[in-house]
């Protein structure tokens, strides 16, 4: 009986699919038409040129003192209502939202029927008339002409539902951030963050800088990489798993002293709510410093970018309430993890951490398994009961293996991680900058390699030439999009304009609505 229901199921899908196709080439077919109707009179429905004389948010600004006066304004039709011998319509340009209202008496009967015959709903047109207040007390401009400027095909998504699939809305973004007023603030709130960030860093003489984002070797975190094959050279290369981090140290040992890069990089792993594999993060590199002074500047950066872009520092954040106005506190690694599961882990065995992570019921996967992975699915248990903001210090050696050893503990190093609301979003450190001391540490990464660890990091032997040539005391930070995803609430593909997805499935019909040559 249940086989029967989904089977039912399936069969009334695929015949709504089917009719909603048929309406759609009904509909696709008829602006085909249009398209054809204006070729005929010599019109194109996708000329070059127009006219516009200001924004539509320039035009309500301005209203009182244009009043009476013919311009220029361009959008797309958004909403269209006739009413005899007239036509309201309503225009966006991207900046508002501006109603147009065309009359039989003011253009003709034949100009008007054709308007009414042509133009439809998420049509481009440049309008020209002139502006008066409605009795209902509308701003509106009344035409003495039209131009189409781009005639569409497909119907726009009904008004009031826009697009309900969730991977529809992600996969036709313009869509939703077309009918979707906070998705369109919060791209708006997206850039202003990354305006911001390099803002901040500029006014402290930090220089941006470009680095490769192909690499014969991938360095600067612990990730999987992505794989291609570079034709011209006939190598295997890497896409960067960091914003040049190895790079931007080199320049360092060149003698600048402030650098910074924001960029993509490229990470071959699983998707989650918090991961992407192919998403915008910035580092900056600051020479004569250390990860203390680093502390104070990049709690600084962080209230100047948030406030900034949210104007706020206040934030509830997957349950947590977190102030970033507040005292940031510092965590210690060690002591942290034995608070919160009873496990020194400086003394633990390997066989101990795993029991006490079955214990606590987290899942960990044993390939490439080591201490290192044992010691970090540990603290991931216990990072997400903080709630931040606040400073994750002091970490094991075998954790980083590009920070600088601690001086009054050579067991820990020189690293911290912001913690907010259970995750850790940003990390900086001491940058190690003896050369012996990283050909060592790189070497035990290749042999976590070699053991099946894919994210440990390859030894870049190139990198420690250029430390013996000498590379002054270093702090470096890197933070991402991730820390923008988690102050807007949401997961962090959905922050991204445009995410990767799974190729589309074919449509019912076997097509996908290939536009036919009538137009001709």
């Amino acid at each position: 009986m249940g086989y029967t229901i989904v089977l039912l199921l399936l069969l009334k899908d695929f015949i709504l699919d089917c009719i909603n196709m048929a309406n759609l080439d009904e509909i696709r077919q008829g602006n085909i038409q249009k398209i054809a109707k204006l070729n005929a009179k010599g019109i194109s429905a996708y000329p070059a040129e127009s006219r516009r004389d200001m924004s539509l948010a320039d035009a309500i600004e301005k209203f009182d003192s244009l009043a009476g006066k013919e311009i220029y304004v361009v959008g797309r039709v958004m909403s269209l209502r006739a009413q005899g011998a007239l036509v309201f319509f309503h225009l966006y340009d991207g900046t508002g939202k501006f109603q147009g209202l065309i009359r039989r008496d003011d253009i003709g009967d034949e100009a008007f029927s054709f308007f009414t015959d042509i133009v439809g709903i998420g049509d481009f047109l440049e309008i020209h008339g002139t502006l008066f207040l409605t009795k209902r007390g509308e701003k509106t401009v009344q035409l003495t002409g039209w131009k189409m400027l781009s005639k569409n095909i497909r119907p726009l998504p009904e008004k009031w539902h826009g697009i309900q699939d969730e991977e529809d809305k992600l996969r036709k973004r313009y869509l939703d951030i077309l009918f979707n007023e906070d998705v369109r603030d919060m791209f708006k709130k997206r850039a202003i963050f990354w305006s911001a960030m390099r803002q901040f860093l500029r006014d402290r003489d930090f220089m941006e800088v470009e680095t490769p984002a192909l690499e014969n070797m991938a360095g600067g975190a612990d990730a999987k990489p992505f794989i291609t094959h570079h034709n011209a050279l006939d190598i295997d290369v890497f896409l960067r798993i960091s914003v040049g981090e190895l790079w931007q140290k080199r320049l360092m040992v060149a003698g600048f002293t402030k650098t910074f890069e924001i960029g993509r990089i490229f990470r071959n792993e699983g998707i989650d709510p918090e991961h992407g594999q192919d998403y915008t993060a910035m580092e900056f590199y600051m020479a004569y410093a250390d990860y203390n002074q680093g502390m104070k500047l990049v709690e600084e950066m962080y209230k100047f970018v948030i406030e900034k872009t949210f104007d706020t520092l206040q934030f509830a954040i997957r349950g947590f309430d977190v102030d970033f106005s507040k005292e940031w506190i510092h965590y210690d690694y060690v002591s942290t993890i034995k608070e919160k599961t009873g496990i020194d882990v400086m003394t633990a065995s390997l066989e101990d951490i795993e029991n006490k992570l079955i214990s606590l019921k987290v899942d960990f996967d044993k390939n490439g398994w080591n201490m290192t992975r044992a010691m970090d699915n540990l603290w991931k248990y216990c990072r997400k009961q903080i709630s931040g903001p606040g400073f994750l210090v002091n970490v094991p050696v075998s954790m980083e293996p590009l920070a600088k050893r601690k001086a009054d503990d050579t067991r820990f190093v020189e690293r911290f991680q912001i913690l907010i609301a259970g995750s850790e979003i940003g990390k900086g450190f001491s940058e190690l900058n003896d050369p012996i001391d990283q050909a060592g540490r790189f070497a035990e990464q290749a042999k976590l390699r070699e053991a099946g660890d894919e994210e440990a990091q390859m030894n870049d032997t190139d990198f420690v030439e250029a430390l013996e040539y000498g590379m002054p005391p270093t702090f470096g930070f890197g933070t991402s999009e991730r820390l923008f995803s988690f102050l807007c609430g949401k997961p962090l593909r959905e922050c991204q304009i445009f995410p990767l997805l799974r190729p589309k499935k074919p449509s019912a019909s076997g097509e996908d609505n290939k536009i036919q040559e009538k137009t001709e």
